[in-house]
C-alpha cells in the first residue's frame, strides 16, 4: 500500500532517494560497464511491454543496463505498417532496433491483468472523447477483429476471458510486426526472430509461445 501519511516523502523524492541508492550500488560499483555503455549500446533483444508499472521487463529478466532495447505501450501493442502522416512511435523504435541496432529477437511480453485488453474485451471506453479514454479506445482498436473471435468464444467478462485476450494480443502484435518490410525480410533470411511472452502477476511465471503449437507454456 502507498503511504498517503501527509508527512511522507512526496513521490519524486522517493525516486531521488533510489537515485542515490542507484549511485552508491548501481553505478559506482559497475564504472567499467558504464564507460563501456558510454561508447554506444549494442543490445541483443528488443522487448516490447506494457506500460502496467507491474511488469518491468528489466526486472523480470533481470538483465543489465544495455541489455535489452525496450518499448513500453498500454497492452504492449504493434500498428501494422503504414505509411500514413502522423507520429509512429511504436514504428520508429522497431525501425531502429532492426535496422540501426541490428538486434537479433524482438520479444512481445503481454501480462496479465491487462488493463488495456480488458477494455478491449469489454469495449468500456468506445465512445469517449480523447482526454476521457478515447486515445486509449482508439489503439485498443488494433485488438477489435481478435477480440470478436475471444468474446464468441470466451464471453466478455471473467478471468479465463481476460486470459484468452491478453494473449491474443500477443499474437496480433506479433502478426502485425510481420507487415514491416525490414522485418519481414530479415525474419526470411534468418537474421530476426520473433517471440512472444506472457508474465502472470498473480503467480510470477513466465509464459512463452511455443511456434510449433502456437501455444503458451511457462518457461521452466
Amino acid at each position: 500500500m502507498t503511504d498517503t501519511h501527509p508527512d511522507s516523502p512526496a513521490p519524486l523524492d522517493r525516486l531521488i532517494d533510489g537515485y542515490r541508492r542507484f549511485r552508491t550500488t548501481g553505478w559506482a560499483p559497475n564504472r567499467e560497464r558504464w564507460a563501456t555503455l558510454n561508447e554506444g549500446q549494442q543490445p541483443e533483444v528488443m522487448v516490447i511491454a506494457c506500460s502496467d508499472s507491474r511488469v518491468d521487463p528489466s526486472q523480470i529478466f533481470d538483465v543489465d543496463p544495455g541489455d535489452i532495447f525496450v518499448v513500453r505501450n498500454v497492452a504492449a501493442l504493434v500498428p501494422p505498417f503504414e505509411t500514413s502522416p502522423g507520429h509512429h512511435g511504436v514504428s520508429a523504435a522497431l525501425e531502429f532496433a532492426v535496422q540501426v541496432l541490428k538486434v537479433k529477437e524482438v520479444v512481445v511480453m503481454g501480462h496479465g491483468l491487462c488493463g488495456g485488453c480488458k477494455a478491449s474485451l469489454t469495449q468500456s471506453l468506445r465512445g469517449t472523447e480523447p482526454g476521457h479514454g478515447g486515445f486509449i479506445a482508439d489503439w485498443i482498436s488494433l485488438l477489435d477483429d481478435a477480440r470478436e473471435t475471444v468474446a464468441h468464444e470466451h464471453g466478455t467478462e471473467g478471468r479465463d476471458a481476460e486470459r484468452a485476450m491478453e494473449l491474443a494480443a500477443v499474437r496480433v502484435s506479433l502478426d502485425n510486426l510481420m507487415t514491416f518490410p525490414c522485418v519481414r525480410s530479415k525474419v526470411a533470411n534468418g537474421s530476426l526472430k520473433l517471440r512472444g511472452a506472457f508474465f502472470a502477476i498473480s503467480d510470477g511465471l513466465l509464459h512463452v509461445l511455443d511456434e510449433s503449437t502456437g501455444e503458451f507454456a511457462p518457461a521452466v
